[in-house]
């Protein structure tokens, strides 16, 4: 056991500077477009991950992330914002201090990110007290209505969010280091819990709760934490997010965002952290690809113009075809292993040493 968690270490370890190397030739050689994309995937990787952490290895019926990415977004983007840009944003109602004070300077960027992190944790926090002793459809009502909640105070506490006009000018701190970065810090991280004691709590919570309280589990506890973890890494990504854009307003963060990342985790198989990661790749760049769908065409003499909103569409026909033919997702709950990949490894070369 000591000599595969060192063997696997290692390989995670050179998988690390592997990815780290792709980043540099990324930044080297892609065009700005496709290293929008790619930070975008990577955002969407972080989230997906954290969403799935809830719904599909605990079993817990949530519709709130886009509430804790609104929470780590506004804090983010609050304390990043410089004093002078803060006084051209706030020009109608000013910000409230101390915020209107004080700003980080470009080095406190992952402090920042962490606080917007503690932020999503924090509203998890709050919203997981009361309801996580809700099951079902209860459960993700609740949470549904808690994400509408945060939309409708982030457009109406204007002395804080500066309401429906948004925070603009925000510094560009985000790019594929970070993104690339959190991204490794999330799978690793929530693969890990995943495969922990605690990670075989929560599965064992998903599949049936009276049989894990009667085995000691409490129930509330490990429901409470891994909302609050799911919480904390949904404020990062959108923190993450703003710094990538510029600009933050509450019609960024509305339930098509949650129903974005539901088609990511559903694809690619709830409980399967593989799954949501390679998922939320192919869903950003099939983002862009099928903006041809909502582009206007001609063919011949007949003319079809486009219609907005045809991206979801698709989306939605692909989500339901998979329910039919593969009602687990592309992944079915499986994940990718050091030991599965070498055991692949060393299955094809037995093969080809016979043939």
């Amino acid at each position: 056991m000591i000599k595969k968690n060192k063997r696997d270490a290692i390989l995670t370890l050179i998988l690390f500077v592997l990815m780290m190397f792709g980043v540099w030739l990324a930044n080297r050689y892609l065009n700005a477009y496709l290293i929008r994309i790619f930070n975008t995937a990577c955002i969407y990787l972080v989230v997906a991950v954290a969403f799935n952490l809830i719904n599909g290895v605990a079993g817990q019926f949530s519709l709130g992330p886009n509430a804790f990415m609104v929470l780590g977004a506004y804090t983010v983007a609050i304390l990043m914002l410089p004093i002078s840009q803060k006084i051209e944003v706030y020009f109608l109602t000013p910000l409230m201090w101390p915020f209107s004070a004080f700003s980080f300077p470009p080095f406190l960027f992952i402090v920042a990110l962490i606080l917007g992190g503690f932020a999503g944790a924090l509203g998890a926090l709050v919203i997981g007290v009361p309801t996580l002793r809700l099951r079902g459809d209860y459960l993700a009502i609740a949470t549904f209505g808690f994400g509408e909640i945060v939309i409708v105070l982030a457009n109406n506490f204007i002395p804080l969010t500066n309401g429906a006009l948004g925070i603009k000018g925000i510094p560009q701190y985000t790019n594929l280091w970070w993104t690339a970065g959190w991204s490794f810090v999330t799978v690793y991280l929530i693969k890990s819990l995943v495969n922990s004691s605690f990670g075989r709590a929560l599965k064992a919570i998903r599949e049936d709760e009276i049989a894990a309280e009667s085995m000691g589990v409490n129930l509330f506890r490990h429901k409470l934490l891994a909302f609050a973890l799911s919480g904390f890494f949904a404020g990062i990504s959108g923190g993450l997010f703003v710094t990538l854009i510029s600009t933050v307003s509450p019609s960024l963060f509305t339930f098509g965002m949650t129903f974005n990342l539901l088609i990511i985790i559903v694809l690619g198989g709830l409980g399967s952290i593989t799954g949501s990661a390679i998922t939320a790749i192919l869903f950003s760049f099939l983002q862009e690809i099928l903006r041809e769908v909502e582009a206007p065409h001609t063919i011949g003499s007949w003319t079809f113009p486009g219609i907005p909103g045809m991206r979801m569409v698709v989306f939605s026909a692909m989500l339901v075809v998979l329910m039919i033919f593969y009602r687990k997702g592309l992944f079915g709950g499986r994940e990718l292993s050091w030991q599965r990949i070498i055991d692949w490894w060393s299955r094809k070369k037995v093969e080809n040493e016979h043939i």
